[in-house]
């Protein structure tokens, strides 16, 4: 059986353990018939036959910035056929400069509301806050999310501007809190998939740190997330 070729990029902001993060997937890639191919860059982006010769893309890159050279040859492998997956800033909130970017992940990360100010003592912990990820009636049916029961995390909860493009497994909703500016609840997209021409895109929010990588739940949605969006027969 012919192996699958899977992509690691990972940099930008040292805060999200890009390292540390994607090596605790690299195993059940190699587990799972892929081989690896790791980059500290975006570089690889502009290299059109590597592209064309991967099945998947697993981004963890927070922030940062990329060329225009190696976003089309992103676009152009994703559109062909190469999946495309990450978590956390590594895919919500990487490249904020380009609108390109964000047109091909459909989503983008705006705030992670903090605790009430006099709690904040600023560290990471000032963005901690209890929350629940429920997945939706697509998700409790696709792949990616079927049989995950709604589950609780204690981390940072992504607050995502997004378009009607995305198909939404599982979402999350802030509260209007007496010290917040808004004045109902709000819920946003916490793993959606996308298609985008033969390829397919899948993001999950949470992950901003190994120990929430390491939570079940989201372990699992993650990788069943890289098969799901791994090159399929009629892209290849």
């Amino acid at each position: 059986m012919t192996r699958k070729k899977a992509l690691v990029v990972r940099g930008g902001w040292e805060g999200h353990e890009p390292v540390k993060a994607t090596e605790l997937f690299v195993p059940f890639l190699r587990d799972n018939g892929y081989d690896v191919r790791i980059e500290e860059s975006t570089g690889v982006y502009a290299d059109a036959p590597e592209m064309a010769a991967t099945d998947l893309v697993v981004q963890c890159v927070t922030m940062s910035e990329i060329t225009h050279e190696q976003l089309s040859g992103l676009r152009t492998a994703v559109e062909a056929g190469t999946g495309f997956t990450g978590w956390h800033g590594g895919i919500a909130d990487s490249f904020r400069a380009s609108s390109d970017y964000l047109h091909l992940v459909g989503g983008q990360f705006a705030t992670h509301p903090g605790k009430e100010p006099c709690e904040r003592h600023g560290g990471a912990e000032d963005n901690f806050l209890p929350h629940t990820v429920t997945v939706t009636e697509l998700g409790r049916t696709h792949p990616v999310t079927a049989g995950i029961e709604e589950f609780d995390l204690d981390t940072e909860q992504y607050w995502v501007l997004h378009d009607d493009l995305i198909d939404v497994l599982a979402t999350t909703t802030h509260p209007a809190r007496p010290w917040q500016p808004w004045h109902r609840p709000v819920t946003s997209p916490a793993v959606w998939t996308r298609r985008w021409g033969a390829g397919r895109i899948v993001v999950t929010t949470p992950g901003h740190s190994v120990d929430v990588l390491e939570n079940p739940s989201v372990r699992t949605v993650i990788e069943r997330g890289m098969l799901w969006a791994t090159r399929t027969a009629s892209a290849s």
